[in-house]
């Protein structure tokens, strides 16, 4: 499968304003770093992105800046690994899943326990 690609002068197209889960890509065009933070935070959503930059160091300072739970430099904006928090911000979703965060988001702690013999209690 390919994927769809659109060019927009602006961040105004349903491709960029939504959630997308399926291979589609939205180029828009900016003048300075500044503008590309603001139309990359232009969203009320905030799961995932991909900043690709000359050198890490300068990819991880924009990556700061980005209003998503998780930013990838120099790679695809999909990844998910098991002991990593996995989650987004804003419309993405609250709280975070994958190895300790797991534990607990899902899990409702509870103790049960039993006695084999009468217990005898004081009056």
């Amino acid at each position: 499968m390919h994927p769809t690609i659109l060019t927009s002068s602006s961040n105004n197209v349903a491709t960029a304003k939504n959630e997308m889960f399926g291979p589609v890509v939205t180029i828009i065009p900016f003048k300075t770093e500044e503008e590309a933070i603001e139309i990359a935070n232009d969203t009320p959503y905030g799961l995932s992105g991909a900043v690709h930059a000359g050198s890490i160091e300068k990819g991880v300072q924009v990556a700061l800046k980005m209003e998503t739970g998780m930013v990838h430099v120099n790679d695809q904006s999909v990844n998910d690994e098991p002991l990593i928090a996995f989650g987004g911000e804003k419309q993405s979703g609250i709280g975070r899943f994958g190895g300790r965060w797991s534990l607990d988001e899902f899990t409702t702690y509870q103790w049960i326990s039993t006695q084999d013999i009468t217990r005898e209690y004081p009056f």
